[in-house]
């Protein structure tokens, strides 16, 4: 295991360093006469424009520019910045009027301390029988926008609380679900309180270690299981590109969006192929299905109103990852502007995957048969009560993989008089888990063998029953190329077996067909929220699977740049309003998945990980397996590759 030490700029796209960062803050804090009540909401690298990064060679001056998010909470006023670390200037200066950028760590931990001081948030409590306040855990929750008149312009948080037994209780067995409190985050101070009654509480702990629990034993009978490689990793590393087989990835990290994929390419033949300029998670949003005042107003918007990034765990070798380990430092700021690293955020490491390929002529007894390896990076996040790891697989066949991990705590919740809740399910005596679901948009900016892209939809269709089709068992592919973006907004249909291809008309393959990748769903779901609600209004992306836009570098996020309290219609509703022309043009793919969970008494008190995931799959793009020159694999027994009875069947 190690951690990568970055100490030199190698390329436009690096990540901006803890020195980087410093000295932008230092720059826009003197130039502006900052005062200090003003929060750094982020600081993260300004990309420089993609003809400047496509055109960069090795070697040429490197201009550093940081984007930074500020909020004035004496104002209560937004503003953005550019500043020039190589000309140590504000380039960019502008006030960001009506909008809310996403909660900070700090705030967090204030807001916490806000709700435990109030009298009223006290009394209730000991109402309750609760005199150790310092047992109670506050959650700030994103307050939405329901159109209340007395919460307009006010930067709010949502706290519900739980309260723990001893210190290290789960307290999520026991929620105090009757009160609710609005923290103004500007003043500090609680803007409403609410007590909505007391409820029984819940019997039965949730903890989940043996420390915590009499009735956990943990297992004695599993054996070690090492990976193991000797000569060490088959990738090589420069600052945050990696080369490994054909494989050429850099990435970056950034508060909001966590890991960020740029500039992805496969050699072939000599020659690195460009796929991907950019790509990373846009949003992730989790609407509640309770209609109780309770939880009706939690639709978590957990990149945009929180930021992923900043939640990032640290790693731990033989907890979170196996193998043969890199490590990279996560940079960021905290809400003073001090440069705020997280040790070991992002992991490299390569996995066995089993069969790559195999065929045994039954004939000649020929067997022939190839591992499959692929290179993953990753990171883990904690936001709130749930946990999340979010990897990206690189085959050696050219297939780039997306997957969601989903564990952690559900949202737990007491009943009222009425009893049990037909809006989620009773995961212990007397303890509510309301049904909800996750969609995660990833934006993917497209470039195969070149900026000038299309997107083609594919479907199948049963022949007709006739001559051409004596057994009626034949179908065909019928295929369309979207030419406006509000043309390419569209759903999976499992019916038709409906496929979306990005290709390059202007690259053709061995038989004359323009070279593609197609997006292989994996789980996948629709919102059931109705479309006057408020997380509809503000999520508009949630009605398509699928979105393409044409190429706009200020066009990041499906929900928009500030979607915290924000009435909504931002994003991609708002993108695609132009209606764009989207062939043979540098466009980008918008893809949503979502993980449709009815909780269950085994997802408590710790959930299994759920997985979710979508793969980009060359069809076209090569013109024949990319694959076949992989190495045999080394034998441990039988031969592999030449009489049956191989033992690499696994």
């Amino acid at each position: 295991m190690q951690t990568q030490q970055i100490n030199t700029i190698l390329h436009p796209l690096e990540p901006l360093t803890a020195g980087e960062i410093t000295e932008a803050v230092a720059i826009i804090k003197k130039e502006k006469n900052l005062h200090g009540k003003v929060r750094f909401v982020s600081v993260v690298l300004h990309e420089p424009d993609k003809h400047i990064v496509l055109n960069y060679q090795k070697g040429d001056q490197i201009n550093r520019e940081a984007f930074i998010v500020l909020l004035d909470n004496e104002t209560e006023e937004t503003y953005e910045a550019v500043v020039s670390i190589t000309n140590k200037a504000v380039t960019y200066w502008e006030h960001i009027e009506g909008v809310q950028p996403g909660v900070m760590l700090d705030e967090f931990e204030e807001c916490e301390e806000v709700v435990k001081n109030c009298p009223e948030f006290q009394e209730a409590l000991l109402k309750r029988g609760i005199t150790n306040f310092d047992l109670v855990m506050v959650d700030p929750w994103s307050a939405g926008n329901f159109g209340v008149e007395e919460d307009e312009g006010i930067r709010l948080a949502r706290a519900i609380c739980w309260v723990r037994k001893f210190p290290n209780d789960n307290g999520y067995a026991y929620p105090l679900t009757g009160i609710v409190v609005y923290v103004d985050l500007n003043k500090m101070t609680v803007h409403r309180f609410e007590d909505h009654g007391i409820r029984e509480m819940p019997p039965t702990d949730a903890n989940y270690s043996p420390e915590t629990s009499d009735s956990i034993k943990l297992r004695t009978d599993l054996k070690p299981l090492e990976i193991i490689q000797p000569e060490g990793p088959s990738f090589e590393i420069e600052g945050h590109y990696i080369k490994w087989q054909k494989w050429h990835v850099r990435f970056g990290f950034t508060p909001r969006e966590g890991l960020v994929l740029h500039t992805v390419g496969y050699e072939d033949r000599g020659e690195i192929r460009p796929i991907l300029y950019r790509a990373a998670l846009s949003e992730m949003v989790v609407p509640y299905a309770d209609g109780s005042f309770a939880h009706n107003t939690q639709n978590a918007f957990d990149a945009g109103e929180y930021g992923m990034g900043q939640l990032a765990n640290s790693l731990a070798l033989g907890c979170d990852c196996l193998g043969e380990i890199r490590y990279f430092d996560a940079v960021m700021t905290d809400s003073k502007g001090n440069a705020r690293t997280i040790p070991n955020a992002v992991c490299l490491h390569e996995e066995d995957y089993g069969i790559a390929w195999k065929h045994t002529d039954w004939r000649t007894e020929q067997v022939e048969v190839r591992r499959s390896r692929r290179l993953v990076l990753s990171f883990f996040c904690t936001v709130g009560n749930y946990d999340y790891g979010f990897y990206w697989s690189f085959y050696q066949d050219g297939t780039i993989e997306n997957e969601v991990k989903l564990t952690g705590m559900l949202n737990t919740g007491t009943y009222d008089e009425i009893g049990k809740s037909k809006y989620g399910t009773e995961i212990a005596p007397k303890l509510n888990a309301a049904f909800h679901q996750h969609f995660f948009n990833f934006r993917l900016d497209t470039m195969l063998d070149g900026v000038e892209n299309s997107v083609v939809e594919s479907y199948t269709v049963a022949e007709e029953e006739g001559p051409e089709n004596p057994h009626s068992n034949a179908f065909y592919v019928k295929s369309k190329i979207f030419k406006t973006e509000q043309e390419a907004q569209r759903n999976l249909d499992i019916a038709t077996q409906r496929t979306w291809k990005i290709i390059n008309p202007n690259s053709l393959n061995a038989v004359g067909t323009p070279v593609g990748y197609k997006i292989m769903p994996g789980e996948n779901c629709l919102p059931f929220a109705r479309e006057n609600s408020s997380v509809m209004k503000r999520a508009g992306f949630l009605k398509h699977q699928l979105h393409v836009t044409k190429y706009d570098a200020q066009e990041k996020y499906a929900t928009g740049d500030y979607p915290n309290q924000h009435k909504g219609g931002e994003g991609l509703p708002k993108y695609i309003a132009a209606n764009r022309n989207i062939d043979n043009e540098d466009i980008v793919v918008w893809y949503t998945m979502g993980h449709h969970h009815i909780t269950r008494p085994e997802d408590w008190p710790v959930m299994p990980t759920a997985y979710i995931n979508f793969q980009l799959k060359p069809v076209g793009f090569f013109d024949r397996n990319p694959a076949l020159d992989l190495p045999r694999p080394t034998p441990k027994s039988a031969a592999c590759h030449s009489k049956t009875g191989s033992s690499c069947n696994k």
